[in-house]
């Protein structure tokens, strides 16, 4: 065969490794972004179901926080200018109230119940202003035993709002969106599971050229790290899921117990305007009144001291404990 001839089909068959050696590169290159783009579509969809879950949560915390507020500053105020009008209490000697005995409510705890309502109502006049960021979300988050104990409300305010701040889940919750790049205190992803945001998908600098094979396996060394990122991202929601769930409950609780308590409250103020304030010359009924508005305060009170929250924000083993001996209460009482 003449040498060019030789040289010619080499050529073309050179030609040929070549075309195809481009087409693999292509095909490589092809399937890195849609591994990339899948990883990336994953991660934004987790992402954005955080943000929901993030959102839900921090939402029933400050729900649960202005209901206490509510409480704080009407019935248990109305509950602590009543009682401490009545003189001689002896439930002992009531009939049908034997139950109610051991929620007898001392005179430290009717002085708490005063630090209540004073802290109630200069909250209330700080989240108006707006001078209490995240203090709501703390309130509910934390309940009253971190602050009420305090001497001064002002410093009880501070404390209770630098909660929000100094706690890595309410700083995470609070801490605005995470498209925004709002995660609150650096130490809210550290909490929370260590994750947040996720790996940064690095953009491929895809290329007809020997980077291909390296260009595929980035993409799939990427997609790895997003879903072991977007399972991180799922505990953390079901984390988020079990606070709101708890923190709805606690909402649900309350509310039925005010619901009572008010009405027992005005029931009380009567007793006192018809009946004076000697509670030994009360009848069987009114010292019923009496037991029962005692018995409500204290578990009312018990509801609005619990925390939902642990420090390294799980929630609160106690909280079952609570939620089930108030139910018992409210069960007790028809409700």
């Amino acid at each position: 065969m003449p040498l060019p001839f030789i040289l010619g089909a080499l050529a073309i068959g050179a030609g040929a490794v070549g075309v195809k050696k481009g087409i693999d590169a292509h095909e490589k290159n092809n399937k890195a972004k849609r591994i990339y783009n899948n990883a990336r579509a994953m991660h934004k969809k987790s992402k954005d179901n955080l943000e929901k879950a993030r959102k839900l949560t921090n939402n029933s915390l400050e729900n649960l926080g202005k209901l206490k507020l509510d409480v704080m500053s009407n019935n248990i105020n109305r509950f602590v200018r009543a009682f401490s009008q009545i003189h001689n209490i002896e439930l002992a000697t009531s009939r049908g109230i034997e139950e109610l005995r051991r929620l007898n409510i001392s005179k430290e705890e009717l002085e708490e119940m005063k630090k209540m309502v004073n802290f109630s109502l200069e909250m209330s006049s700080g989240v108006a202003q707006g001078s209490v960021a995240g203090g709501l979300a703390a309130l509910g988050a934390y309940g009253g035993a971190m602050t009420f104990g305090v001497a001064s409300t002002g410093t009880a305010i501070s404390g209770l709002a630098g909660a929000a701040a100094t706690n890595a889940t309410l700083a995470f919750l609070g801490g605005g969106s995470l498209a925004a790049g709002g995660l609150g205190m650096a130490g809210g992803m550290a909490v929370l599971g260590g994750l947040v945001a996720g790996p940064a998908l690095a953009i491929l600098g895809f290329t007809m050229n020997s980077k291909a094979e390296e260009n595929l396996e980035e993409a799939r060394t990427q997609y790895a790290e997003v879903e072991k990122a977007c399972e991180e991202i799922k505990l953390i929601i079901d984390r988020c899921n079990k606070i709101t769930e708890r923190t709805d409950m606690f909402t649900d609780l309350l509310k039925n117990l005010n619901l009572l308590f008010g009405k027992i409250i005005y029931q009380l103020e009567g007793v006192i305007l018809n009946s004076g304030k000697n509670y030994r010359y009360y009848g069987d009924d009114e010292k019923n009144i009496v037991g029962t508005s005692m018995a409500l305060a204290k578990a009312i009170k018990s509801v609005i001291d619990t925390s939902i929250l642990t420090r390294d924000g799980d929630v609160d083993s106690n909280t079952t404990i609570v939620l089930n001996e108030n139910q018992k209460l409210l069960n007790s009482m028809g409700a």
